[in-house]
């Protein structure tokens, strides 16, 4: 029997996770854009009945709202918006209070989140050569720079013991996806890693494997904490 899904922020995303969400185990079963979901009013219970999880990705200055009418009403939730982290704290309190689910992430990529633990083991191992210099780029047609995943990057490559300088760049670059890449660089050579987005599908397949598996399960999840346990 397919669960119910709610996809908050009805576009491009939006749309893809609703021609994807049947492999899910998930039926559609309602919808909100900015005409009917202003300042999070239109997520009550009666126009959420049904659902079992919703997915959030409208942008940061509606995420908040949408995420605290979601909890009050009962409702487990995926969230894709980024530019909202400073809250997180209170994001928890009240998810907390209320008994319900939550994963969040900058980015729901499976290959993106071990890309950024590829980065932080390689990190690891160049902190201990003092030759080495690192920088890092983003390539996207976002208008966010840096980038949430750019951050990322940098907060874990800095965690893995990494303390020199470490230079970020994002360049609007055409109409895909994104490109990630850290690079290394020394006097005598440069190690480069890189990840390329071919198309939006596997932030969306990744989003709905977040919403299938925080079906029924309360508190606040990173996606990167439970990918070990993704089917």
């Amino acid at each position: 029997m397919s669960r119910g899904l709610a996809i908050v922020g009805y576009g491009k995303m939006g749309r893809l996770i609703e021609q994807l969400a049947p492999e899910y185990g998930f039926e559609v079963r309602a919808k909100f854009n900015s005409c009917n979901n202003a300042h999070g009013v239109g997520l009550t219970r009666d126009a959420l009945r049904g659902v079992d999880v919703a997915l959030e990705f409208s942008g940061p200055d509606a995420a908040v709202e949408n995420i605290l009418w979601l909890a009050a009403a009962g409702v487990n939730a995926v969230v894709g918006s980024t530019g909202w982290f400073d809250r997180l704290p209170s994001v928890r309190d009240a998810v907390g209070q209320r008994g319900t689910g939550l994963v969040w992430s900058p980015n729901f990529c499976v290959g993106v989140n071990l890309f950024v633990q590829i980065a932080a083991h390689a990190a690891s191992l160049l902190a201990k050569q003092p030759g080495y210099e690192a920088w890092e780029i983003h390539h996207s047609a976002k208008k966010d720079a840096p980038s949430g995943t750019l951050r990322r990057l940098a907060e874990e490559i800095r965690a893995s013991g990494y303390d020199r300088t470490l230079t970020l760049t994002a360049n609007r670059a055409g109409s895909h996806p994104g490109t990630h890449e850290i690079g290394f660089d020394s006097c005598a050579d440069t190690i480069t890693l890189r990840h390329t987005a071919r198309s939006r599908e596997g932030f969306a397949r990744g989003a709905l494997q977040a919403a299938r598996w925080v079906a029924g399960k309360r508190g606040v999840f990173e996606f990167r904490e439970i990918l070990g346990e993704l089917a």
